[in-house]
């Protein structure tokens, strides 16, 4: 779809190669918008598809379409695979993320001027087949892993902004501590090794009953 993106009317979605996040292959677009002009069903994006970047730097990007992202519109620098329904999606798109897809990537891309792969070409790329009961399996296998790398990565964000919180605070304090020090008032001084001190056995207790559970 050749449309501009213009302010989001609140219903019809639009996803560039830009919206597809770089880690997860998630929609999340910054900010959220929707294509310009009639909106042709030929370019609605639907359950079981699989969106490709074909040109740019992004190139062999993929996004697998969640119903949960609602109506959406892929633009025109994205190729859209519409996955037969005796097929598995979630387990075809899996595959865009192996190192042989990677290499494949890189091999078919590797032209003269800016890097890119067309639609006959990723129609080309060599997917690996088994039986419709065992593709299901596969992918919901996959789908558990990558819930869980989610759950983990939310984790390890929200104790690294706990750190940064508390590294600041314990600065402060110690700054004043310092500042007390060098104005020669004593009762300042204490207070604020106190609250120092206090700062730290705060954390220390936290840690513990981390680690207790």
């Amino acid at each position: 779809m050749n449309a501009a993106a213009v302010k989001y009317d609140g219903k019809h979605k639009y996803i560039r190669i830009t919206d597809i996040d770089e880690e997860t292959s998630a929609f999340i677009p910054n900010p959220l918008s929707s294509p310009d002009g009639e909106f042709e069903q030929k370019y609605l994006v639907k359950e079981n598809d699989i969106l490709f970047a074909r040109t740019g730097a992004s190139v062999g990007k993929s996004y697998l379409y969640n119903p949960n992202d609602g109506e959406l519109y892929f633009a025109g620098f994205l190729i859209r695979a519409r996955i037969k329904p005796e097929y598995n999606g979630t387990f075809i798109y899996y595959q865009t993320k192996s190192k042989k897809y990677d290499r494949w990537v890189k091999l078919t891309s590797m032209r003269s001027g800016q890097p890119g792969i067309n639609s006959q070409e990723y129609s080309g790329y060599p997917i690996a087949i088994t039986g419709k009961v065992e593709q299901d399996k596969i992918a919901d296998f996959l789908q558990l892993i990558d819930n869980r790398i989610a759950v983990q990565n939310k984790i390890i964000k929200h104790r690294k902004s706990l750190i940064f919180s508390l590294v600041i605070e314990i600065l402060l304090s110690f700054l004043s501590l310092i500042e007390s020090a060098l104005s020669l008032n004593v009762f300042s001084f204490f207070n604020n090794l106190l609250k120092f001190m206090w700062t730290i056995f705060k954390e220390v207790k936290r840690l513990w009953s981390q680690k207790k559970t």
